[in-house]
């Protein structure tokens, strides 16, 4: 197949290189720095530098592709800007709608989201059939920009949307993302729910949910959640940290605090390579 991976960071660079590695496809890969170009030719076709905002390439990019991965996310300066969160979004994926009206060879759009658009549930099981309550401006981002993927759907475009837990995985790693906390006391109880998935499963579902045709909506969980204070407890005796202090606030803001189920993907017919957390 030619497929595009529109944003070729951590979870698209991995995919590129999983289908390069099986030579299964054909891969066009996109970048928004020109400095990662010569990373990204290891392990694509061909690959374009663009910013979602320029219709004209995403056009160009689209056109005689049979899929497109949709996998964009901000850099950590960017998280700062709502206007910048929604520029890498939902100003990408309404671009990609309108090329894709132009592009009748692709049959297939995989966006990998999150599962962050569920909200705080205090805690609550959610599942794909909830409804979604984003606790903030970039969670409504997310869910505006699953809306308008979704409504690009036809009998000839799949559209199927991944709500991804957590990012983790080989230069990743749960201890490195938490580093800064060891050693400190963090505000509130730790109690509220997370959830994640390893960067092995996301390639695997991506390429399971591509060869079988998905459409709709999934989400991409491990099986066990944990409370954030269970997992730092776990990490720092796995790594011999010094342990994290809590301090009862009542102002504790949770805005991803759900329980949500991996039922609807295993039913498909995903296994699951990691369902536990890997520490």
């Amino acid at each position: 197949m030619n497929i595009a991976i529109i944003g070729c960071g951590y979870v698209g660079t991995a995919l590129a290189r999983h289908w390069h590695q099986n030579n299964s496809h054909i891969i066009t890969a996109t970048t928004t720095t020109k400095e990662r170009v010569a990373q990204l030719e290891r392990v694509a076709h061909r690959v374009v530098v663009m910013k979602g905002d320029d219709f004209s390439a995403l056009r160009s990019v689209v056109q005689n592709q049979d899929a497109v991965i949709l996998s964009v996310a901000p850099t950590s300066d960017r998280q700062i800007a709502a206007n910048l969160y929604e520029e890498t979004y939902l100003r990408t994926a309404r671009n990609l709608v309108a090329a894709l009206q132009q592009a009748p060879s692709v049959k297939q759009l995989i966006y990998t989201g999150s599962y962050s658009v569920y909200g705080d549930r205090n805690g609550a099981w959610v599942d794909e059939e909830s409804p979604v309550a984003p606790a903030n401006s970039n969670g409504r981002v997310l869910c505006d920009t699953e809306q308008v993927l979704l409504e690009a759907g036809s009998q000839n475009l799949r559209v199927c949307i991944l709500r991804l837990g957590g990012i983790y995985g080989p230069g990743r790693e749960l201890v490195n993302i938490f580093s800064r906390f060891f050693g400190t006391t963090r505000s509130g109880n730790g109690e509220n729910f997370t959830n994640w998935i390893h960067l092995d499963d996301i390639v695997s579902a991506v390429t399971f949910a591509l060869l079988n045709h998905w459409q709709g909506i999934y989400n991409l969980v491990n099986d066990v959640p944990l409370i954030t204070r269970e997992l730092l407890e776990r990490l720092s005796e796995r790594h011999h940290l010094p342990p994290v202090l809590w301090e009862p606030s009542d102002h504790e803001v949770k805005p991803y605090n759900a329980i949500v189920s991996n039922h609807k993907i295993k039913a498909a017919g995903y296994s699951l390579i990691h369902p536990k957390i890997i520490l």
